[in-house]
């Protein structure tokens, strides 16, 4: 699923394609695409309205039309979104299209069928539950270190959680643990201020690394609206690099699941907790 990164690219690319922009015409082909807005109310709610803004908010795109409400996407798993010519073929996964004004058009293209583009009269509501962002100016070393004291449970699990910290995902978190060196069954109120500082840190130098690289591409489905393959995951330390030696000290990479997922770590670099060895599997 693209994370931050990757879903920052996203917007960076057809922002200035966008803004400015007039829908003059509205093609839906996959009805669950829209969310549960019939095909027509949809074409109604957006058929010559303008382009306002196109902003990131954690994995979300949202698109303002002005005062009458935005577009929110979500690209979930294989979600694409290409702004072209309008004799662009944009193949047979294509699932929403947006005719503008200046002869170009906006494609919603989803392989998987998971990827949504609904029209909602206030995005407020929809993005009500997220954290903070963690490039944003609320995401103080003090913040994290308050926030993790008053939480209980493993490291890892908290900063997937959507409700604590927006836009991180299984890629960007084990990196930053990494770099901070803490393994991820750290129990959250036993973080330092100083590790808080140090992870932090490495949070922002990770997902800046990654924006500027267009996010990762580590399969055939993450491409950017340019249709280029991200670059980051050349700079893995050890998602993805199971066995494979650290690239600080050596140690083969090791992999393990924590709260459901796979979690890459250095046993060198990041050591287990002792009291936590059996929460994972």
């Amino acid at each position: 699923m693209p994370e931050l990164p990757e879903v920052e690219t996203v917007v960076r690319l057809i922002r200035p394609r966008l803004v400015g922009r007039s829908i003059t015409a509205a093609s839906v082909a996959w009805k669950r695409s829209i969310g549960s807005q019939s095909v027509a109310s949809f074409a109604r709610a957006v058929v010559g309205e303008r382009f306002e803004s196109v902003e990131r908010r954690a994995k979300y795109i949202v698109m303002s039309l002005g005062g009458r409400g935005a577009l929110v996407g979500h690209l979930r798993m294989t979600g694409r979104m290409h702004v072209e010519a309008a004799d662009w073929d944009p193949g047979k996964f294509a699932r929403v299209r947006l005719d503008l004004d200046d002869g170009n058009a906006f494609h919603f293209i989803d392989v998987r069928k998971f990827a949504r583009l609904e029209f909602v009269r206030d995005p407020a509501p929809r993005l009500a539950d997220l954290g903070p962002e963690p490039l944003g100016p609320e995401f103080t070393a003090d913040w994290l270190a308050q926030q993790l004291r008053g939480c209980r449970g493993a490291l890892k699990p908290l900063l997937l959680d959507q409700s604590f910290l927006a836009g991180l995902g299984n890629i960007y978190v084990d990196e930053a643990l990494f770099r901070a060196r803490l393994h991820p069954l750290t129990n959250s109120r036993r973080v330092s201020a100083e590790q808080a500082a140090a992870l932090r840190r490495e949070i922002r130098a990770v997902l800046g690394e990654a924006i500027e690289r267009e996010g990762s591409s580590f399969d055939t489905f993450y491409r950017t609206p340019e249709g280029n393959p991200g670059s980051f995951q050349h700079q893995f330390r050890v998602y993805g690099r199971t066995g494979e030696p650290c690239r600080d000290c050596g140690t083969p990479i090791a992999r393990s699941v924590v709260g459901q997922r796979g979690t890459h770590t250095c046993p060198s670099c990041q050591p287990r907790p002792r009291r936590t060895r059996r929460a994972a599997r």
